[in-house]
């Protein structure tokens, strides 16, 4: 099983967001992530990177940011 660890950057700053990920919901410029425990959270950002190999999940942040 492959889960990732997601990381969101803002003003050159990364910052740890969410482990576990199983999944990614993209609506527009919302992403929603959903981990393997069920918890969810919803932000307004970009993919910048996805690592499968590393496991890791690279988000910039756009506009306001988490909701």
């Amino acid at each position: 099983m492959c889960l990732s660890k997601a990381y969101v950057e803002k003003e050159n700053k990364k910052e740890f967001l969410m482990t576990d990920v199983a999944s990614v919901g993209v609506e527009g410029k919302k992403l929603t992530l959903k981990n393997l425990f069920g918890e969810k959270k919803e932000i307004m950002a970009t993919i910048r990177e996805i690592d499968f190999v590393g496991n890791s999940l690279r988000l910039e942040v756009s506009g306001k940011g988490r909701e």
